[in-house]
């Protein structure tokens, strides 16, 4: 476990033990992910103006017109990639970096592609700060990077109508991705499993809200 900064105090740590009960009531079964969100302190991804926030079960606006994804959300779509120690998985839309921080957490190795420059240098200043590892990309997320490909899970935290092609030719014979898929107003959480060459499988895990998959970058400030 890496070192946490000073200000992850008793009182957020108490607040992340409150936190992990709640989603074990909302059904998250994964003791790893429940482990990773006990760990990993969610308020240090955000406007330190919003502390109090921070361990609500609520997605909360960040820089760039972006959010950071409600607990649960993130504790289902990492529940679906079934994390083992030394995956490789590749994030589409880092945010603010802290589903990439459960991640790593969770011993994965993780690549992880932002458009938003702002938001690019920021989670990858935080993670540093907090001792993760993990490679990060400015860039389009519709792209990947298969340089570094295969990987074991593929995980896009943006909204889509349809997965891009190659992406799913990034994921590993055998590989899951996860992915919101649907229209700017709701999206059906799916699950593709990468069964042969040409061969996918898809499943339903419910209804979620997530901003748009968008192309190209943003540079900002």
């Amino acid at each position: 476990m890496p070192p946490l900064q000073m200000t992850d105090n008793f009182e957020a740590k108490g607040k992340r033990k409150n936190l992990v009960r709640e989603l074990r009531q909302k059904g998250i079964t994964d003791e790893e992910v429940l482990r990773a969100i006990d760990i990993v302190p969610r308020h240090l991804f955000m406007d330190p103006a919003f502390l109090s926030h921070a361990y609500v079960d609520k997605a909360f606006p960040i820089a760039s017109g972006q959010t950071i994804s409600q607990p649960y959300t993130v504790a289902v779509q990492t529940s679906l990639l079934k994390v083992k120690k030394r995956d490789k998985i590749l994030e589409i839309g880092t945010g603010s970096g802290y589903q990439a921080a459960i991640l790593a957490e969770m011993g994965a190795k993780v690549y992880t592609i932002e458009r938003f420059r702002e938001l690019y240098l920021k989670a990858q200043a935080t993670l540093t700060s907090l001792g993760y590892s993990a490679d990060f990309f400015y860039g389009d997320g519709h792209v990947g990077k298969p340089q570094y490909g295969p990987y074991d899970e593929i995980l896009i935290t943006a909204a889509t109508n349809e997965i891009p092609s190659g992406l799913l030719n990034q994921l590993k014979i055998g590989g899951r991705l996860v992915v919101p898929l649907g229209d700017n107003n709701s999206q059906i959480m799916t699950l593709v499993q990468r069964t042969g060459e040409d061969a996918f499988e898809y499943s339903s895990h419910g209804l979620f809200v997530f901003v748009p998959m968008l192309k190209g970058t943003v540079n900002g400030k």
